[in-house]
């Protein structure tokens, strides 16, 4: 959080604004929460605020868009966020909103591949969902997709709170799962340690949607920097707050995902990456 924070600031000083000096922030936060988000964007709409930045997911933005057609918004997300039905299109976003995509969920099957090369005779893949997420049904998609194209089959793993990760860890043991794919939430953003905990206590190789699992001891992930596409909707807040209309910025999308290995968690797997594997990593982590 801190990381991502300080992103966004340096974005916001891009356009010579900086917190307590010429520009208050007001911060809410819905701890994983979906049902609370209407009503945080409804307190922001009425202080009223210059700008409403909604982070992390397509539904912090839909709320706010849902609460103002008047505010501008801007979003940091995962999903596509003209089939989210957020802006009209990336070039042109249209009315009071626009942001920055990571493209978390259209990654999926990128993600397969990467595991397919870690692990060639894998059988069955799991992937880890919140039901109540809001990109869950399009990732669960895409990855029944991937995954009949391989000819592999699926075992869809589901919890929608922290104390419903060690039974869907349990489940997917049972289901015979040879490898995990961890879904795009922002439940599993907050319990990544938690779910580190578990691959390796059912030695699962896994692969996350973003960076900081790797760096708390997960396996890999393959991602576009989230400390980037903070930046850059910390960027977008500064213009517009210096006049800019969102309809005309358009949606900011990555222009490179990182694939990052763990070296030292896949030796306390028994899992020797291959060399190929190893060459096309952005970075090991010993």
């Amino acid at each position: 959080m801190a990381e991502t924070l300080a992103a966004f600031h340096r974005g916001l000083a891009e356009s010579g604004y900086t917190e307590g000096q010429n520009v208050a922030m007001e911060y809410r936060w819905a701890e994983g929460r979906y049902d609370r988000l209407p009503a945080l964007a409804a307190e922001l709409v009425a202080r009223p605020v210059a700008v409403i930045v909604a982070t992390r997911s397509s539904a912090p933005a839909r709320a706010a868009r849902a609460a103002t057609s008047n505010i501008p918004i801007v979003f940091q997300t995962g999903s596509d966020p003209v089939k989210d039905g957020l802006v009209e299109s990336l070039n042109r976003p249209g009315g009071n909103v626009t942001g920055a995509t990571r493209l978390t969920t259209a990654l999926v099957q990128k993600r397969l591949g990467v595991m397919a090369e870690l692990v060639p005779k894998m059988a069955t893949i799991a992937l880890l969902t919140n039901p109540a997420g809001p990109q869950t049904t399009e990732q669960v998609a895409e990855m029944e997709a991937a995954v009949r194209a391989r000819g592999l089959k699926l075992h869809v793993a589901k919890a929608s709170s922290d104390g419903e990760l060690d039974g869907a860890f349990e489940a997917l043991v049972q289901a015979r799962a040879d490898a995990l794919i961890i879904g795009s939430d922002n439940l599993f953003i907050g319990q990544r340690k938690h779910i580190v905990e578990l691959t390796m206590r059912h030695a699962i190789p896994t692969i996350f949607f973003e960076r900081d699992s790797v760096v708390d001891g997960g396996l890999m992930t393959y991602s576009a920097s989230l400390a980037e596409s903070f930046r850059q909707v910390g960027s977008y807040a500064g213009l517009i707050l210096k006049g800019t209309r969102p309809a005309d910025l358009p949606v900011l999308q990555p222009t490179k995902f990182d694939l990052v290995i763990n070296l030292k968690t896949a030796r306390r797997l028994g899992i020797v990456v291959p060399a190929m594997l190893l060459a096309t990593a952005d970075e090991v982590m010993e």
